[in-house]
């Protein structure tokens, strides 16, 4: 997987409006990619249905929810602290309380939590949702209940998302699942599945009840959106195999985005992630030619060596990354672009490490996602790989990226000073009650006085000052997207 969407340190309690008829309380938190995210969406809707609310209070849940994230061994050891912590509030306070783990890290050990430990109740894989209410019903007659089947079809297509913790401005859309590249480091094909693409009818109709409902923006979501290819049904790999018709009439990603812009012109487009083998430049022309898809890409490069990519499996090179950087700056001269990192890959050298170095010197990324490595039980690299970079050395690297992405980061919010921006707002700054917070359409945060301004308006704001990761100004209007 294209790691992190948008990764969060800490999980999020999610809370849905409650139905009058609903008896029973569900308490959800998520961890890591918005992908998990987006599908405690899909879980609250689902047990919505089966007379569950959901609550804040941990204390008072009936069913307990934690959607797990696998990719690297500190998302894992977070993930245990709270169990134990459920587990205690359910011994010390609530002993009728369940606990279920979902997701990722659910597929990944579930005999452990289940039979050796016994800490949960249920596990529940990512393509298995549909069977909570079954699950449950197991768990209420006494039994560990276990679902981690992959699917090659499930998308969610059908389930309408409830929007938890929602702004009323922003949603996740989700377009595919599962992953088809198996990166030696990842272990999102086997927790999720083979690639699989949602039908693009359903896309727009989820769209539409968004914009219907007052929602000014959206991303599409997926571990590698550009390889989104509809075409009836079935997996990417079987389009080999399909007919006639059905090649002449498939929906690729550049065709889907292209259909949600000139439908949707005055809801902002964002896409998030994609993978560097899989982004054609077709895709940065259709970006061009809608003022509303945003001018942001996430392209996750992980190394800059050519030996360690092969190493990884990624199917790119450095030079053909390079190439596509080129195409965006050529094709998108206001494109930000931001980046996934991993220092001390299994046999990286002083060397490969300068390689990487070159490269962000290269991009100039606005932003990035950088870890050191962590080996994952079940990865090609973790059964085939010696971890053998020492972790000093490791974490000397990660420093040596971070304190240069900083300085990127820096150099390339200064270029916003003294320019307007689109901002869309979406909340009170955190820094102060009297500011409102919001992006432009680079991803860049935003911030500027809240005067008579509210949230969901497009704002015109002009930069005074920023910090490497934020810009400050002053709002001189709406703009056109109102």
């Amino acid at each position: 997987m294209e790691k992190t969407i948008e990764e969060t340190k800490q999980g999020e309690s999610l809370v849905l409006e409650a139905k009058s008829t609903n008896t029973k309380k569900l308490f959800i938190e998520s961890y890591g990619c918005s992908m998990n995210f987006s599908d405690s969406e899909i879980v609250a809707s689902i047990l919505s249905e089966n007379g569950f609310n959901t609550t804040q209070i941990l204390e008072e849940a009936d069913l307990v929810l934690v959607n797990t994230c696998s990719i690297r061994d500190k998302a894992e050891q977070t993930v245990r602290k709270r169990l134990e912590k459920y587990n205690a509030v359910k011994k010390r306070v609530n002993p009728k309380m369940k606990v279920g783990v979902l997701g990722c890290m659910a597929e990944r050990l579930k005999e452990q939590f289940l039979e050796q430990e016994k800490i949960v109740d249920l596990v529940v894989g990512p393509d298995a949702y549909k069977d909570l209410p079954n699950l449950l019903m197991e768990v209420e007659e006494g039994r560990d209940a276990i679902n981690v089947i992959l699917s090659k079809e499930e998308t969610y297509g059908d389930i309408a998302p409830v929007r938890l913790m929602s702004n009323g401005v922003t949603a996740l859309v989700s377009i595919t699942r599962g992953c088809d590249n198996m990166c030696t480091f990842c272990v999102v094909p086997f927790t999720r599945g083979r690639e699989r693409s949602r039908e693009p009818q359903s896309i727009m109709k989820e769209i539409q009840e968004l914009w219907d409902s007052g929602y000014k923006e959206i991303t599409l979501l997926g571990q590698n959106v550009d390889s989104y290819l509809w075409y009836g049904g079935g997996l990417k790999k079987d389009f080999v195999k399909a007919s006639d018709m059905q090649k002449a009439t498939a929906v690729d990603f550049d065709q889907l985005l292209d259909m949600v812009a000139t439908a949707f012109p005055k809801m902002r487009i964002r896409f998030s992630t994609s993978n560097p083998q899989d982004m054609h430049e077709s895709v940065l022309h259709i970006i061009a030619k809608h003022d509303n898809i945003c001018k942001h890409i996430h392209l996750p490069v992980q190394s800059g060596s050519d030996r360690i990519l092969k190493e990884m499996n990624r199917l790119h090179t450095r030079e053909q990354y390079m190439r596509l950087i080129d195409n965006i700056r050529r094709i998108l001269p206001d494109c930000e672009i931001t980046q996934d990192m991993i220092a001390g890959f299994p046999t990286e050298t002083e060397q490969d490490h300068q390689d990487t170095l070159s490269l962000m010197e290269y991009v100039k990324y606005n932003f990035g996602y950088m870890y050191a490595y962590s080996e994952r039980p079940g990865t090609l690299a973790g059964r085939k790989m010696e971890d053998d970079v020492p972790e000093a050395t490791k974490l000397r690297r990660l420093q040596e990226i971070v304190d240069l992405q900083r300085k990127h980061s820096g150099e390339r919010t200064k270029t916003y000073v003294g320019k307007t921006v689109e901002v869309l707002v979406e909340k009170a700054s955190k820094k102060s009650e009297n500011d409102w917070a919001g992006r432009n359409p680079q991803s860049l945060m935003v911030v500027f006085p809240k005067e008579h301004y509210k949230v969901g308006d497009f704002v015109n704001v002009k930069i005074t000052d920023c910090t490497s990761g934020t810009l400050i100004g002053t709002a001189v209007g709406y703009s056109d997207m109102n």
